[in-house]
Formats: C-alpha cells, sequence, structure tokens
C-alpha cells in the first residue's frame, strides 16, 4: 500500500503545474499548488498516507454530501428533494442557465444551486454549531474548525452565489432567507479538513454509515445508499461521467483541492491537491484515484480484488 501510494503521489506531482487555483476566491487564491497528499483509511482503522496528507485545507463542495445526509435524516426524501432533483446538470458547478430557462429546480444537491437550496432546508433544522460537531464525528476528526479568513473572503466574493439564491428564492425554492442561506452555505465550505479527514469520512460511508471505530451509527443505510449515488452521477461536476468510468468508485471533489472517495465496504480515500482542471476538480487528484483504482481494482465493477 504505501508503495503504491508513493509513486502515485510522485507521478501526480509533475501534473500540477497544469493546473490553477481556484483564484475566485482571493484566501484560495493563495494555495501553494503544488501541495498534494493521499490518505487511505481501511476497515481494520489503519491510515496510510503519502505527501501532505496531514495539510489543512477548506472543504468546500465536499461539505454538500454532508449537508445533503442531514438533510436526508433531518428532513426526510421527500422534503429534501421536493425542489432539488437527482439528475447530472451537464453544467459547470456555478452554472444557472438551466435553472433560469428550463427547469424550475436545481438539477441536483452536488452543484451550487442545489446546495444552495439544501442549506436553506437545513438553516431551519440545525445550527452551524450543531453541523460542526456532526462533521467531526464523520470525518473522526475533532481539529476541524471554522476558517474565518476563507470565510470572509468567500462572503466577500459571492455575487454568482448571490445571484443563484435570488433566483432560487424568485421560484420559492428557499425556507429562508437569501443572507441566512448563504451564510450557512458558506460556513459549511469553509471547515478546516485534511486528507486524513475526508479518509475518515469515506470510511464511515464505505461502512454503510457506522463509525468502525466505535460501532455508533451515524448515518441511516438508506441515507448513505442515497448519498453514494449522487457522489458517483454528480459528485465530480460536469467530469462524473468520465470520472466514473475511468475510475468507478463515488467521489466529490471541492474547489480548495480535496476528494473524498468512497471503496465499498473496503476503504475511505481522502486526496489534497489545490492545483484544478478547468472543471474545478483536483488535477493531480485525479491521476492519483486513477492510479489506486488501477492498481488495487477499485473500481465498483471490478473483478479479483487483491488483498492488502
Amino acid at each position: 500500500m504505501d508503495k503504491i501510494l508513493e509513486k502515485a503521489v510522485e507521478e501526480g506531482k509533475k501534473m500540477t503545474a497544469l493546473g490553477r487555483t481556484a483564484t475566485y476566491i482571493p484566501e484560495l487564491g493563495r494555495m501553494d499548488k503544488s501541495y498534494l497528499g493521499v490518505c487511505v483509511c481501511t476497515g481494520d482503522g489503519q491510515y496510510y498516507k503519502y505527501g501532505d496528507a496531514d495539510e489543512r485545507f477548506t472543504i468546500q463542495s465536499i461539505s454538500k454530501v454532508i449537508s445533503l445526509a442531514v438533510a436526508l435524516e433531518r428532513c426526510g426524501f421527500e422534503r429534501t428533494f421536493d425542489r432539488v432533483g437527482m439528475e447530472p446538470s451537464g453544467d459547470s458547478f456555478d452554472s444557472l442557465v438551466k435553472l433560469d430557462l428550463t427547469s424550475d429546480y436545481p438539477s441536483n444537491p452536488m452543484i451550487n444551486s442545489g446546495a444552495i437550496a439544501i442549506a436553506s432546508h437545513l438553516a431551519s433544522e440545525v445550527s452551524f454549531e450543531q453541523m460542526l460537531k456532526f462533521t467531526r464525528l464523520l470525518c473522526m476528526d475533532d481539529e476541524i474548525t471554522l476558517n474565518e479568513r476563507v470565510y470572509h473572503s468567500e462572503m466577500g466574493h459571492i455575487s454568482r452565489n448571490k445571484a443563484i439564491a435570488y433566483l432560487l428564492e424568485s421560484k420559492g425554492i428557499l425556507e429562508n432567507s437569501v443572507e441566512e442561506s448563504l451564510k450557512f452555505y458558506v460556513r459549511m465550505c469553509s471547515l478546516n479538513v485534511t486528507a486524513a479527514s475526508l479518509a475518515g469520512f469515506g470510511l464511515v460511508l464505505a461502512s454503510d454509515g457506522v463509525d468502525p471505530a466505535t460501532g455508533k451509527r451515524l448515518l441511516h443505510s438508506w441515507v448513505v445508499q442515497i448519498v453514494k449515488t449522487i457522489m458517483l452521477t454528480c459528485g465530480m461536476y460536469d467530469g462524473s461521467g468520465k470520472f466514473a468510468v475511468e475510475v468507478g468508485v463515488p467521489s466529490k471533489s471541492g474547489v480548495g483541492g480535496g476528494i473524498l472517495s468512497v471503496v465499498d465496504k473496503r476503504m475511505g480515500i481522502g486526496i489534497f491537491g489545490p492545483s484544478l482542471d478547468e472543471k474545478g476538480n483536483s488535477i493531480a487528484g485525479q491521476h492519483v484515484l486513477r492510479e489506486l483504482s488501477a492498481k488495487m481494482k477499485l473500481h465498483m465493477f471490478a473483478d479479483n480484488v487483491p488483498e492488502f
């Protein structure tokens, strides 16, 4: 395992120069794009790391997985998907074209419009402090905090998401005000995590919502099933289909450079690589996952799974 991770990361580092950090959020734009780290957390509680796996960065859109899971737990299936769809959008994560011209509802909860709608649901149900506490449980990381600098940087450059939120409000989709919905959404995006945090969360999802260390159930089985399915179909923005074919592992990316991946019943994988492609996905992180999938036969349709 250690040799596989080392080789994948060292090869991936050669690709970091090809991308860019998320400069539209100034604080993220200052990140060193040469960072690259991976962590694999296996069912027996072992953490395998290489590179910058313990470097803190903001979770960004990976928080949409947490918000969706909590919405399903607290609001139920019908209310959660009453005004948010479950289909891939085919558009960039911050697009509002289809929402404005062809649909009354966001395509899915993994794009910004859907996530803002989910945040509006949750703002009446749970506090940010409760969400933070639950995120720490899901990630098995008590050190997760709100990155105030990124939060204020993002709130100061939020014109596009504000436009999306007002469009949602005009269609009667928001349950709270634009301001409250966006504040909740951006706070969740601004949580400081590591690749190891994401690997821990991935293992909880791979373990059917049960914390393998304590045996405590954190999420219902039906919630985990829905979340993993939407991660597979929508989690890598408008690159989700190609990624599913090549890697075949439910995953969710964020413009902070993180990728969360779930190998059912086997492991969780967390990656940090802030050099992004044009779709907003980590360039080197995708390479690492392609290598891991091929070497360890992680694709959900692979046969003859090896032992490690």
